[in-house]
């Protein structure tokens, strides 16, 4: 089995690592992102759609035909941003993209990043409304994978990497030591994603150690 990749966010920092293990792996013959804004990469395997408004997918919907799995890696923090908008931009747009994706495709494998600390019963909002999302994707796709990483390690060849990391990277191998729970690696992320799609998951919802043991 080979797949067929549909990606978002990779202009981020997650995304594009996700992305550049599926370029690497032999087991993914392509990839086609939907960004807002280019990417800059060209790769054999790469196609790129630009669409700015991923509530209105009646232009681009035909196209997500033909894939066996979407990595859905797109996202925003909700820090300093009001319920209703973040439950907008997370859960309604997520759902909306799904939704289109499901139509155009027979039983794919769809695995989206939440974080550690999800649950739609949780104290925090933004935890509530992941959770959600997470449940509603479990209803939509006999194949959804949601991955609660927590600090990640990017991979060197990025271009993308949040500022902070320059001031905290140097504390991955500590914290990969003493708390394996709660660190990663963006590349194991991609490719516990891969793997999944692939052979399938013990579970739906894949915490830190889930993914690293995945990504073997």
């Amino acid at each position: 089995m080979k797949l067929s990749v549909i990606l978002t966010g990779s202009t981020g920092m997650v995304g594009e690592g996700v992305l550049l293990a599926c370029l690497d792996h032999p087991d993914v013959e392509k990839v086609m992102v939907i960004n807002r804004r280019p990417l800059g990469r060209l790769h054999p395997k790469l196609q790129e759609i630009i669409h700015a408004d991923f509530f209105d997918l009646a232009l681009v919907e035909p196209q997500l035909a033909g894939y066996n799995a979407c990595f859905f890696c797109l996202g925003v923090s909700s820090v300093g941003m009001k319920k209703e908008d973040y439950k907008h931009v997370t859960y309604d747009l997520t759902l909306n993209f799904a939704q289109a994706f499901a139509r155009r495709n027979a039983d794919p494998a769809f695995c989206y990043v939440t974080g550690a600390g999800t649950n739609e019963n949780g104290r925090m909002a933004w935890a509530r409304v992941k959770g959600a999302t997470e449940n509603a994707l479990i209803r939509l796709f006999k194949r959804a994978y949601l991955f609660r990483p927590g600090f990640m390690k990017p991979t060197t060849r990025q271009r993308n990497v949040n500022p902070y990391y320059k001031y905290v990277g140097w504390l991955y191998p500590i914290g990969r030591a003493l708390f394996p729970g709660g660190v990663c690696t963006i590349e194991e992320v991609g490719l516990a994603m891969i793997n999944a799609s692939l052979h399938g998951a013990p579970k739906p919802i894949l915490e830190v150690k889930d993914i690293v043991a995945l990504s073997k």
